[in-house]
Order: structure tokens, then C-alpha cells, then sequence
């Protein structure tokens, strides 16, 4: 019997600790748009780093907004209003950098809005990673 449970206890330590770096960072990125999808502002919020910089690239320029200001902007909509499917294309780490490259496509209400790429900078500060940079592009030719 107590071989047993020395399986069991290792197989939920495992679980459990044996999270990779990359999944832990594709976890953040994917809390990110759940939490855009909910509308929860303080969900969103809480993924980026106190000095974190959105940035967006638009017609021969780039917009720059606070994370603080988009969290508030995404508690002002209805939950299922915005949806952005994504798929992870890429993560690098190193240490405590990673970068994570997502395409997708933006809808609301259901309808395509337009689609894109995010390019994701994030840090591990005090054993959690947080997204620290985020620039997207914006286009409605989506091939």
C-alpha cells in the first residue's frame, strides 16, 4: 500500500511543480484575452508589470497606451463582447526574459474586426512573470 501512495504523491508533485517555464508564460498571455473575453478589467490589469508600455502600430506611426487605461476600457464592455483568438506562434526564454509572438484575429459582437500580430516582452518578478511590453499590428487583409 505505501508504494502506492509514494506514486500518487510524486505524480501530484509533478503535476504541480512540473510546470515548464513556457507553459507558465503561455499561461499569462492566455489569462490575458480570457480576461478580455469576461470583460474583467482587474483580470487584465493584473497580468502586466507596474511599467508596463502598450503600443500599437498604425499607419506610418505608433499609439501608445497605459495598461491601466485598456483595463478599464475592456471593464466597460459586456462579457462575450470581445473576443480575440489567438494562436502562440512562438516563446523564447532566457532567465527571466521571454517573448512570445501571437497572430490573430479581433471580433466583436461576433464580427471581424480586423486581425494582426502581438509581440509579447515579459519579465519574471518575484517567481511570476508579467508582461512588461506589448506591441500589435492591425490589419483587415488577413490571408
Amino acid at each position: 500500500m505505501r508504494p502506492f501512495f509514494i506514486m500518487i504523491f510524486t505524480l501530484v508533485c509533478t503535476s504541480v511543480m512540473g510546470q515548464s517555464a513556457e507553459d507558465s508564460v503561455k499561461q499569462v498571455v492566455n489569462r490575458l484575452f480570457a480576461a478580455m473575453k469576461d470583460a474583467d478589467s482587474a483580470g487584465v490589469v493584473s497580468v502586466f508589470a507596474d511599467a508596463a508600455v502598450l503600443q500599437s502600430i498604425a499607419k506610418d506611426k505608433v499609439v501608445r497606451d497605459s495598461y491601466q487605461d485598456f483595463g478599464s476600457l475592456i471593464g466597460k464592455l459586456k462579457k462575450g463582447q470581445l473576443e480575440e483568438r489567438i494562436t502562440i506562434s512562438g516563446v523564447h526564454i532566457d532567465g527571466g526574459l521571454a517573448s512570445v509572438w501571437t497572430p490573430y484575429r479581433l471580433y466583436f459582437d461576433g464580427k471581424f474586426i480586423h486581425c494582426g500580430a502581438n509581440a509579447f516582452q515579459l519579465v519574471r518578478l518575484s517567481g511570476e512573470w508579467k508582461i512588461v511590453h506589448l506591441i500589435d499590428t492591425r490589419r483587415k487583409d488577413c490571408n
